[in-house]
This record gives C-alpha cells, sequence and structure tokens, in this order.
C-alpha cells in the first residue's frame, strides 16, 4: 500500500500546488492542503510541487502466513431451495483449481428446509458442504448473509472464496470483503491458480482494451466472482462423495433492519441464456426496422435476436437482450452474428458458443478470430440468401 503525505509547512503557494494535478485530487480546507479521493498516485505533484510537499511513502505489508488458509469455498447461490447452474460450473473450476495445489473443494449454502440440495451437492464432488440452516436465512438479507459468511470464513478460513455474478452474489460478494478486508475481482473470466496458493483472476479492463492479471498476494481469503456460462459445469454423478456440515450460529447475530413484507412473483421470460440459438445484431444493421429480417432467422432456427451495445445504447433492443461483459454472457449452440465488429467485451461474452458463424463486410473485422465459419460480405445480401435456403430446405453451404 502506497500514501501521499503533506507537509504543511513546505507548501508556500498552495494555489500552485493545487494546480499541478490534472484530477483535481488537492485541495484546500480549513487553510490545510488535502489530498481527496480523486488522486491515481500519478506522483506528479510530488516531483513538480515545491521540494518535500508532498511525500509518496510506501507502506510494509504484513505478510501472512498462507499455510493458515486452506481449501476453495463456492457460494451456493439458490432460490427458495433451486440451486442457480452457475454454482456447479464454479464447483468444476474449484476442483480444477483444488488439484493443483492439493486442496479440499467446500460449498457453502445458507437458507431454510435445504438439507436435501446440500445432499445432492456431494453427487458434484464436493469435500465438504457447509450448511447454515436457520429460519432467519429463509430469504436473501444481506446483514443476515454476511454474518453467516463470515463466520464460515473465520472458522474454515479457505484460502479463496468463488461466486456467481448474480443479483445475489452481486450484493453478497462486495459486502463480504470489505467485511474480511481483502480483495474481489468482479466478472472473472479466467481463473487459475499458482503453487503458492495465489489465485490468478483475469478479466478484461479498461474497456475491454487488455486483459488485466489480478492477484491478491497479501490477503486471504481471495474473492472473486463469475458469471453463470463462462466456465464448465461437471456432470453429476451417480454415487455420492464428502459430507454435509450443519454448522451452528446464534440467532441473535442474524438480525436485519430489512423486512421482507411480501413476495410478488415476476412473470416468466426467456432469457438469451437459455437459448440454444442467437442471432446478434451489430452496429452493422442499418435501422431499427431492420431487425425484422434478423429476428425472421432467429424465428426460423427457433432461437432469439440478441444484439451489441450499440444496438441497446440506440433503444432497439433492451439491456436484457445484449451479449458481453456489460451485458449477458451465453453459451448457445449456435450463435450468428450480423455486422458485429467483436470487441473483446463482446467476445468475451460468447466466445464459448458451440458454433460461431459471423456476417461482416470488413474481411479484418476481429470477430472473424473468434468465428468457426466467416461470411464476408453484405448482411443484407447474405441474409435473405440463408433465409430462403432454411425455408426451401437447402444446405446453407450449396
Amino acid at each position: 500500500m502506497a500514501k501521499l503525505i503533506v507537509n504543511q509547512e513546505k507548501v508556500g503557494n498552495k494555489q500552485e500546488l493545487i494546480n499541478i494535478c490534472p484530477f483535481g485530487a488537492i485541495e484546500e480546507k480549513d487553510n490545510l492542503i488535502q489530498i481527496n479521493a480523486a488522486c491515481k498516485m500519478c506522483k506528479l505533484c510530488v516531483k513538480k510541487g515545491p521540494a518535500g510537499a508532498i511525500e509518496y511513502v510506501e507502506e510494509a505489508v504484513e505478510a501472512i502466513d498462507k499455510e493458515q488458509w486452506r481449501g476453495i469455498a463456492v457460494y451456493v447461490d439458490h432460490i427458495d431451495g433451486a440451486i442457480h447452474p452457475v454454482t456447479y460450473e464454479l464447483i468444476g473450476k474449484a476442483k480444477e483449481l483444488a488439484a493443483k495445489i492439493n486442496h479440499p473443494v467446500y460449498a457453502v449454502m445458507m437458507g431454510h428446509h435445504i438439507q436435501t440440495q446440500c445432499e445432492e451437492l456431494l453427487h458434484y464432488d464436493v469435500d465438504k458442504v457447509f450448511v447454515y440452516d436457520k429460519e432467519e436465512l429463509d430469504r436473501f438479507k444481506m446483514e443476515p448473509y454476511t454474518k453467516a459468511f463470515e463466520d464460515f470464513v473465520g472458522h474454515i478460513k479457505p484460502t479463496a472464496i468463488l461466486m456467481g455474478a448474480t443479483p445475489v452474489g452481486r450484493q453478497l460478494a462486495p459486502r463480504l470483503a470489505a467485511r474480511l478486508k481483502t480483495g474481489l475481482t468482479a466478472d472473472c473470466t479466467i481463473l487459475d491458480i499458482n503453487e503458492n496458493t495465489d489465485l490468478v483472476q483475469i478479466r478484461p479492463a479498461f474497456g475491454g482494451n487488455i486483459m488485466a492479471q489480478i492477484l491478491t498476494p497479501n490477503h486471504r481469503p481471495q474473492m472473486a466472482t463469475v458469471r453463470y456460462k463462462v466456465m464448465d459445469a461437471p456432470k453429476r454423478k451417480e454415487e455420492v462423495s464428502g459430507e454435509v456440515i450443519n454448522c451452528v450460529i446464534d440467532s441473535k447475530e442474524l438480525g436485519s433492519k430489512v423486512s421482507v413484507l411480501d413476495i410478488i412473483a415476476k412473470e416468466k421470460e426467456q432469457f438469451i441464456e437459455a437459448s440454444d440459438v442467437l442471432v446478434v445484431a451489430g452496429r452493422g444493421v442499418k435501422k431499427e426496422e431492420d431487425l425484422e429480417l434478423l429476428r425472421e432467422l432467429a424465428d426460423i432456427l427457433g432461437g432469439q435476436l440478441a444484439c451489441t451495445r450499440p444496438v441497446m445504447e440506440a433503444g432497439w433492443l433492451a439491456a436484457k437482450c445484449q451479449v458481453g461483459l456489460s451485458g449477458r454472457t451465453v453459451r448457445p449452440k449456435l450463435i450468428i452474428t450480423c455486422g458485429v465488429s467483436g470487441s473483446v467485451q463482446f467476445t468475451a461474452g460468447m466466445n464459448n458458443a458451440e458454433q460461431i458463424i459471423a456476417i461482416n463486410k470488413d474481411e479484418n473485422a476481429p470477430i472473424f478470430k473468434t468465428a468457426h465459419y466467416c461470411l464476408v460480405g453484405d448482411l443484407y445480401e447474405i441474409l435473405p440468401e440463408i433465409i430462403s435456403r432454411i425455408k426451401a430446405g437447402k444446405p446453407i453451404s450449396a
């Protein structure tokens, strides 16, 4: 960790020092120079300011005993006991990581009357399932769930925690990380682990222009969230292995300032994540009315219409139809991209599809590096031909 120290007696002209910072991070309060949260630690004020006015100090970080932290834990995301599929994907990844460092795999489940669901997890080679079965945990509420999870970490000390980037996971993970004073990397696309148990967390950064490799070497546990359909789920085994451990926590510890008065079931809808076939509209679609051409193709194939960010921002399709890291991560059997350039943010959200067909008139479009089949040409000429061939029962490749 590093910090800036202001030596007020050496500041001199305050306004000149304030003007040095391009981020507006230096300000005057109560006749004193202060550094605010806008600071990027660029050290420009140290270099160009009066000598000794601002000092850059590296704080020594106390080394953690990594031997005391063992196991990779997966949070079991569920609604009324129905386990979210991302949980099984994370268990598969946890097993892969744990095998490299010879650690056990844990599952952590919180709720009420969930014994049957906990036993189901034993069909996926989990070493131990830690269950907090309390009436106070019947529905997700931030304070009691965080407290129960904190109790688990305090007793078991896992070296890493994996959570799904679901509505619950995206609330619980940062709250827990703050409580444990550790790091959290959101929306990881790749996970690996070093021999010293440091979790390698990889995700796109700076608008998708780079793939950032993030480590948390001085804190435990290490925490990461992963989107649904990014990892591979293991096959369910008929036999059972591992054990279920019922955890004890005082009900007084599970208080909440939030009370659930009523639950109104939302009308079920089909999400693009569940579709086996997707036709994706990109910037190459000229106007909103032209989406009907793509929708026709999607309907013929029994799929759904999806889009990239520019199409969503234009208001042509809803945000729930957007593919990519700022939208939804998908893994269909077939995806056809139409006029999509193929940014890193987009391809990271769909590159695990079984078959990818890309249509773009720019032969240098990045999407062609990801696609299995590349059609260079005008989508307005190619799509009608594909549709007519499918309707006529003719092969597309002929």
